[in-house]
């Protein structure tokens, strides 16, 4: 029985097309080793550990839900990590973000000098990270350092805000939005997508700065503030360089600076209760995806897309 003439054809295109797929899987195979080795896997062994008892240094003993049962009945100082870390991120990433918006909208309206001002406000972004400017932040709070010095010169004595309880957390969270450089370039990537004729119509129609600020800019600006929000929302959870830098490692004074991450890393590596310190991982990994949820479904009311066909 004869082939039909165009069934050459139609199994070139099906090898051609195999090919392909097999080169595409070869390529993304190293990533997909990192991701299973790297990534996966160390999340099941954190999963699995959860539900032991684990110093380190003797095997894992199971216990089931005693890590999750005694932290959430029976410790106070994880509480009050988790207290501090959400008063950071609501404190923090809303001033972090109208910094940035604040200074995307300043660069967006001048003309010379624009990549020299974005680059001078971003660079916080790549340097607030290092433990070595951290370390510069605490001696300029501390007592006796540069800001001390300044308040006391008006007659503010203030003894240093890091020895501060009620001020301590303030001084980490400060250091957040001195790094607003990074939500700041989004920010002025999204305004210089702005059509100029809607800045105009408003203007035509009577709208002062403010109202075009509010009618225009807002809205067509909002995709990219949920972007920010959401981005740099996950990012303060996680929040441990600034905190461990300025605390000392403790936490202190009166644990205002004991964080979430900060607490876990005290648990596992400096009391060795690495199960523990697994548990407060995961819940941590839920509360994040909680609040993510959250921040998503609340963009519906919020959050306008220009979609043009």
């Amino acid at each position: 029985m004869e082939q039909p003439a165009g069934a050459p054809r139609e199994e070139q295109a099906t090898r051609r097309k195999r090919n392909r797929e097999g080169a595409a899987w070869v390529f993304l195979s190293p990533w997909l080793l990192g991701a299973a080795v790297l990534t996966l896997t160390p999340m099941l062994a954190s999963l699995y550990l959860s539900f032991t008892k684990y110093d380190l240094f003797t095997a894992p003993e199971w216990v089931g839900l005693d890590n999750y049962v005694r932290m959430f009945t029976e410790d106070p100082r994880y509480w009050r990590s988790a207290v501090n870390t959400l008063v950071y991120v609501v404190v923090a990433v809303p001033l972090q973000l109208a910094a940035a918006l604040a200074a995307a909208l300043a660069l967006n309206s001048i003309g010379r000098g624009k990549g020299f001002y974005r680059s001078a406000f971003y660079a916080p972004s790549l340097l607030g990270a290092s433990m070595s400017i951290a370390l510069v932040w605490r001696a300029l709070f501390n007592d006796g350092g540069t800001v001390d010095d300044l308040l006391s010169s008006f007659g503010v004595n203030m003894g240093g805000w890091v020895n501060q309880p009620g001020w301590a957390l303030l001084v980490v969270a400060l250091l957040t939005i001195w790094q607003f450089g990074a939500p700041m370039v989004i920010f002025l990537a999204g305004l210089q997508q702005i059509p100029g004729e809607l800045y105009e119509a408003a203007e035509v129609d009577g709208a002062g700065r403010l109202r075009r600020f509010r009618a225009v800019t807002l809205p067509m600006l909002s995709p990219v503030l949920f972007f920010n929000l959401v981005l740099q929302t996950i990012q303060a959870f996680q929040v441990f360089t600034p905190a461990f830098t300025v605390s000392g490692g403790r936490g202190g004074p009166a644990d205002s600076t004991l964080f979430y991450t900060l607490y876990l890393y005290d648990r596992g590596f400096t009391a060795s209760h690495m199960g523990y310190a697994s548990a407060m991982a995961w819940v941590l990994l839920v509360v994040i995806g909680i609040v993510t949820a959250l921040l998503f479904r609340s963009s519906r009311s919020w959050v306008f897309y220009n979609d043009k066909g």
